[in-house]
């Protein structure tokens, strides 16, 4: 596999997991609500490091696709 079909495959993984992630937060909040304390700062259940992981995931697709076609973020 080269660098660029990792870097592909990494990118694909991390979407299919944030997609899992938005399914399961919907899932949630449907069955329990969610208030704007929870989702800002639960520190319990699923929500407690929900918005962190997320972001760093999102972070992450960014960077892989700029090092994918050989860009930068600044």
């Amino acid at each position: 596999m080269t660098d660029i079909a990792a870097l592909k495959q990494e990118k694909q993984e991390l979407i299919d997991k944030m997609l899992e992630m938005q399914k399961q937060f919907i899932e949630y909040e449907h069955q329990h609500g969610v208030s704007g304390k929870d989702y800002w700062a639960s520190s319990d259940g699923m929500l407690a490091n929900y918005r962190q992981e997320y972001m760093d995931m999102a972070n992450r697709v960014v960077d892989l696709a700029h090092e994918i076609v050989g860009s930068s973020r600044i």
